[in-house]
């Protein structure tokens, strides 16, 4: 063990063991985590090792990945995993698989098989045909991806170019008339969809549909098969590719498709809400109010998963980064002439400590996103009528500014986490330039993080409508929503008394939780009534509202960024508070939840001093309180330092999960630098490869000898 590291645990206030059972959820799951999580780590085959990752070339990674999930399915099936009460036999509904996944700490092609195909036939297909297809995609006869996305169309999928047109049984159709799936240009070509490339043999294809009448009806899911389930060959009519390497992911064969006329049974349209009949006549179902809004919580439920991951990832990178910077020692303490800790340099402090409060921030408002949505959810499922469409949208507006603000965080944080390990965080056997790579994917997909915050935007300004007309029961609406806090706010400012200032008095009372969210509170309600404000000019001077709407885009941005740092900080603090209350008793004891505390106030006292224009803009706060937002950062890095390293190791990240030399929990980071870059195939041969076919020419041949001058050119 290396000396640094044992001291700095030692040195820590607190018990790292009690808050890895917070977040795992007790005791209990910590020990099962444990156990899963050797399971993988220990297996006899040894596929599961991550040790050669950086020296394959990608087609062995991809290949060496699905031997992962193979074995996995293996394990599962012999440990009895899928077959809890209601998971079904399917193993991805086991509460265990997601720990397992995580385990194996490498990408699986096969993922978008459970992340969206199998969710698609549940939630789009009838009961007909989820009896057909889910028993083959538990059984892993049927593996599925999810084909929207086109070369020339991402997000705009009322533009999407594919068609399916139905085919009746009178002209060519089979029986019940069929589908001809088609790709009318090279724009319409499927491209990115992961899994699709090589490993799907059937994709849910989002296709523009031509009924029986030749009229277009918006776009349909339609299930394709793509391969033989007998021997993986293409079917006819379909080409499929992978698209190529990529910045990271690639264990994925994120891949194209295009369809030559490819017919396929009419009741391979999903058929839960849309049906074309053997004539080719289309009808809607018309969808109940309780529907159409788990319809909408389905589709949240991805970005409030990658809010929760964003968390994980981050929390990675800090234990790497971290650790390593416990270890690394440069520059000399004058007094003992011993080299010091970087750990101990302000800035290196001032670079590392905010994201690890983020990644802690980031996990308690991941687990209230979900479980809202799993709570709104069951009452809707349970037959209940008091869910309003008010606090669905205002959840939509949530997970949307949540979503855009902790992913750009992360992927950022990431990489400033690889930075602050110098030289070394540049090689691949750090972990952090792999786990940079494949993070960058998280500001993108699920909603472009430039583009979400109209989406925010959109449902507050419904909440500045109903606070300045003074309706009472349209404000009423709110009381279960997020968005609530504002409401105080947004009284004071509309109603122009402006009497909101920041009321600290010194620099213990701005360091205060309550003072922090009510500046957190103030700007973002400041902000939503500047963009309502100028949207409402824009328009009154003649503008089209599309025109003033583009134009406020930028304000739009700053309005979702304020929202997502209230609610941040907000559920970080009242998680703690729950916690102190709790009538059960806490799982945190007074020290833990005191570091916690700090954790919470660096966050809100980080994000305020970086965007500290917005406080001193209209006065909220002054030049003096600005003062005492920077001295408080300085003191909760002060606060927090002693327990850096016992914060990481409380995430609990196994040697095997993090993949990295300066990461260990040991800390003997040089030897396995050196035993890493030993590894390379680089260094195996001697000479090394290239002597004798092109540098002997040069050292020994002659070819770059000085003969004199020649003519030149």
């Amino acid at each position: 063990m290396n000396a640094d590291l044992a001291r700095e645990r030692s040195n820590a206030t607190f018990d790292p063991e009690v808050i890895t059972a917070l977040l795992d959820g007790g005791k209990e799951k910590t020990a099962r985590r444990r156990q899963l999580e050797a399971l993988v780590a220990r297996d006899p085959t040894g596929v599961f090792s991550n040790d050669d990752n950086a020296y394959l070339h990608r087609k062995d990674r991809h290949v060496r990945a699905l031997a992962k999930f193979v074995r996995l399915v293996e394990l599962c099936r012999s440990h009895g995993i899928g077959s809890e009460p209601g998971a079904d036999g399917e193993i991805t509904k086991s509460a265990d698989f997601p720990t397992l996944m995580a385990a194996v700490a490498d990408d699986i092609p096969t993922a978008l098989h459970w992340v969206m195909f199998v969710p698609n036939i549940r939630s789009l297909c009838d009961d007909e045909q989820q009896a057909e297809w889910l028993p083959m995609c538990r059984d892993w006869k049927m593996i599925g991806c999810y084909a929207q996305t086109e070369l020339g169309h991402g997000s705009n999928i009322r533009a999407l170019e594919t068609t399916a047109t139905f085919l009746p049984e009178s002209k060519g159709g089979d029986k019940g008339g069929s589908w001809i799936i088609n790709s009318p240009s090279l724009t319409s070509s499927k491209f990115w969809p992961g899994t699709l490339g090589r490993t799907a043999n059937h994709a849910m294809v989002i296709a523009q549909l031509i009924d029986g009448d030749g009229k277009h009806r918006g776009i349909h899911n339609f299930l394709v098969p793509l391969r033989s389930m007998d021997d993986h060959t293409l079917l006819p009519g379909v080409i499929t590719g992978d698209i190529g390497p990529k910045i990271g992911l690639n264990n994925y064969d994120n891949g194209f498709a295009r369809f030559d006329n490819v017919k396929i049974p009419r009741r391979n349209m999903a058929m839960r809400f849309a049906q074309v009949d053997e004539q080719g006549k289309y009808t809607k179902a018309s969808m109940s109010d309780a529907t159409s809004k788990i319809s909408y919580i389905t589709m949240m439920l991805v970005r409030a998963f990658i809010v929760n991951e964003a968390g994980k990832n981050l929390a990675q990178a800090c234990t790497v980064s971290i650790r390593y910077s416990a270890v690394r020692r440069q520059g000399f303490d004058e007094s003992s002439r011993r080299e010091l800790q970087i750990l101990d340099y302000r800035q290196q402090q001032h670079r590392l400590l905010p994201h690890l409060c983020e990644s802690y921030c980031f996990f308690f408002t991941g687990k209230k996103l979900l479980d809202h949505l799993f709570s709104i959810e069951n009452r809707i499922v349970s037959g209940s009528d008091d869910v309003l469409k008010t606090e669905v949208a205002d959840l939509h507006a949530s997970s949307s500014a949540l979503k855009s603000f902790t992913t750009t965080v992360a992927a950022d944080g990431i990489e400033d986490c690889r930075k602050a390990c110098g030289g070394h965080g540049f090689l691949q056997a750090s972990g952090l330039p792999e786990l940079a790579c494949t993070y960058l994917q998280n500001p993108t997909v699920e909603g472009d993080n430039q583009m979400l915050p109209q989406q925010v935007v959109k449902v507050l300004l419904k909440l500045v409508t109903a606070v300045q007309s003074g309706d009472a029961d349209a404000i009423g609406q709110y009381k279960r929503c997020d968005s609530r806090y504002l409401i105080p706010s947004l009284k004071s400012i509309l109603g122009g008394d402006n009497a909101e200032e920041c009321r600290a008095t010194n620099e213990e009372t701005m360091t205060d939780i309550a003072t922090l969210l009510a500046a957190y509170r103030h700007r973002a309600a400041r902000l939503l009534v500047g963009v309502a404000a100028q949207i409402q000019e824009a328009v009154s001077e003649g503008a089209a509202m599309q025109k003033a709407w583009n134009d406020a885009l930028i304000q739009m941005a700053r309005v979702s960024r304020a929202h997502a740092m209230y609610l941040l900080l907000d559920n970080f603090a009242t998680s703690l508070e729950d916690e102190r209350q709790s009538k059960a008793g806490s799982q945190l004891g007074p020290n833990e939840i005191e570091v916690m505390t700090d954790l919470a106030r660096l966050f809100g006292l980080y994000w305020l001093e970086r965007e500290i224009g917005d406080f001193l803009e209209d006065g909220y706060l002054s030049s003096e309180q600005a003062g005492w937002v920077r001295s408080g950062v300085l003191k909760m890095l002060d606060n927090i330092r002693p327990n850096a390293v016992a914060l990481v190791d409380a995430r609990d990240f196994s040697d095997f999960r993090l993949k990295s030399a300066l990461g260990r929990y040991d800390g003997n980071v040089y030897p396995e630098i050196m035993k890493t870059a030993k590894k390379d195939p680089l260094n195996q041969t001697e000479p090394g490869p290239g002597y004798e076919e092109h540098l002997k020419r040069l050292i020994v041949g002659g070819v770059g000898a000085f003969t004199g001058t020649q003519s030149r050119l």
